[in-house]
């Protein structure tokens, strides 16, 4: 029988919006880590107090975004995690607050994503934890963040949380040179991040020994150590 073009798309769109893409690594053997909540590797810094800054537009709004790796830490699914916080500014007002959980795994140095406790924010008001997931809940997992060694043409999820967050990354380049008013970048790494669940891409970059330097539309400030942070509160 002779399928119409309508039936032909809406299967598609199922099959996307259900993760068909098998392209893309989801299956991570944890079993012989030696997880840390401190540390980093070339790409991302995982250490209180390391504090990024960036700023932008999404559309007609002004963004400001505080990515701060925390003197928290959180037990999820059995693995000490480090709580790196991110807070969202859109025109002047609080727009989400997300707590992400991480960890390293030793000895290969790769950065695990545990999950987020998300706060979306409406005129001072939380109106929803919407994207908030956990490994180990339901059929949530770990997802591979950052490689130690990226390379060109790698595909993983970051995120592995079925209906909730789906987050997948395509290493496109390790050549990239960015400027921004916190300083040159050269030799950076570009993703791409699309996600099953909605249509769409992102480009990040990253640059070693600073962690993310652009983020969609938003370009790095300032970075560094908080001069303020206290290490034991």
């Amino acid at each position: 029988m002779k399928k119409s073009i309508t039936t032909i798309v809406l299967f598609l769109v199922a099959a996307f919006a259900n993760g068909a893409d098998e392209n893309f690594r989801q299956d991570f053997d944890l079993s012989k880590c030696e997880w840390s909540s401190i540390g980093r590797n070339d790409y991302f810094i995982l250490e209180p107090g390391y504090q990024e800054t960036l700023d932008g537009r999404e559309g007609i709004e002004k963004v400001h975004l505080v990515v701060t790796v925390l003197n928290e830490t959180r037990i999820v699914n059995r693995v000490e995690t480090r709580i790196v916080e991110e807070r969202e500014i859109h025109d002047g007002e609080l727009d989400e607050i997300s707590r992400n959980y991480f960890a390293i795994c030793f000895p290969s140095n790769d950065i695990y994503y545990f999950g987020e406790s998300v706060d979306s924010y409406d005129d001072g008001k939380i109106e929803s934890h919407e994207g908030s997931w956990e490994a180990g809940i339901g059929s949530a997992k770990a997802g591979l963040f950052m490689p130690a060694n990226p390379q060109p043409g790698d595909r993983f999820y970051q995120e592995l949380a079925p209906k909730l967050a789906m987050d997948r990354v395509e290493i496109v380049s390790k050549t990239i040179s960015l400027k921004t008013t916190a300083g040159e970048f050269h030799d950076c790494l570009k993703t791409k991040e699309t996600t099953p669940l909605e249509w769409g891409k992102e480009y990040k970059v990253y640059a070693k020994g600073v962690g993310v330097v652009q983020d969609g539309d938003l370009l790095l400030t300032k970075y560094g150590k908080i001069s303020s942070f206290r290490e034991n509160p």
